[in-house]
């Protein structure tokens, strides 16, 4: 029986809806018809025999098995385009730029921007990944700089601040009466956030418990926004569309973040990202 194929192009669309939050966005991000994606996920459904994407309300809620394909489509796509940077040199002046999902939004477009000031006309490429997995990544020379959450990585990096970090629910939300636990919704383990919070509850003595978690932001938000429970949140920038901030649970310190660079990466980029990511951070 020969083996089932995962199509690429189906991959990053399936990538794009859990980074963009929903097929129209996606869409959009990727300069195609919103049908065209909504084809690229039946194919993977089809390939895989279990549904990935369901339709929610107004939005789209990732199943287990979506949630686990995502995970691994990051992980094909990372290699897949490395080797292509490699074996074809299609890139010419090109700089890739890592980030934790953590306000990648955020990130991304002020260190583009800081880079094409000092190498006007370059291509930034964008790769969003867990910590430890970017500073592998630069290690190997794939990503030029990445920014990531500090204690997530073995390498410290260079210290370029502190991510503020805020509860978010759903409006109007509020937990169970005590002595119920706070219920929590977070990054799958291991994510440094996830430690943060609940050890930040520990210490003012609120008990806490995970009630949803998943490989990837996006479907952190998609159970928040289920008012299954809290989650904590980088608060740089708007708060994610469904949700807002909440109040009422101690608060959270700020997490420290790092940049690295690959070796022999050009000083001066180096230089504008890790400013860009200070400035923001300040």
């Amino acid at each position: 029986m020969p083996q089932p194929v995962l199509d690429i192009v189906a991959l990053r669309s399936l990538t794009a809806i859990a980074d963009c939050g929903g097929f129209h966005r996606a869409a959009r991000s990727l300069a195609l018809s919103q049908s065209a994606v909504s084809q690229h996920v039946r194919r993977l459904e089809k390939t895989l025999g279990h549904p990935v994407v369901e339709r929610e309300g107004r939005g789209t809620r990732f199943t287990p098995e979506g949630r686990l394909l995502v995970e691994q489509a990051r992980r094909i796509l990372a290699v897949h385009d490395e080797a292509v940077r490699a074996l074809l040199d299609v890139d010419g002046d090109t700089v890739t730029i890592g980030s934790t999902e953590h306000a990648a939004d955020q990130f991304l477009p002020r260190l583009t921007a800081a880079v094409q000031e000092v190498r006007p006309g370059c291509r930034v490429r964008f790769r969003i990944d867990r910590s430890a997995r970017l500073v592998e990544a630069v290690e190997r020379g794939s990503v030029d700089v990445a920014v990531y959450v500090t204690e997530a990585a073995a390498t410290e990096g260079t210290p370029v601040g502190g991510l503020p970090l805020t509860w978010h629910a759903t409006p109007g939300w509020a937990p169970p009466a005590a002595p119920a636990p706070v219920p929590l919704v977070a990054i799958e383990d291991p994510c440094a956030i996830r430690r943060r919070a609940i050890a930040t509850l520990a210490a003012h003595g609120v008990a806490a418990s995970v009630v949803g978690d998943a490989g990837y932001l996006a479907g952190v938000l998609d159970i928040a926004r289920t008012g299954q429970g809290v989650a904590l949140l980088a608060a740089v920038g708007p708060a994610p569309d469904g949700l807002a901030p909440y109040d009422r649970l101690p608060p959270v310190t700020p997490i420290p973040m790092s940049a690295l660079a690959r070796p022999g990466a050009d000083p001066a980029t180096v230089t504008a990202a890790f400013d860009a990511v200070r400035d923001l951070l300040r």
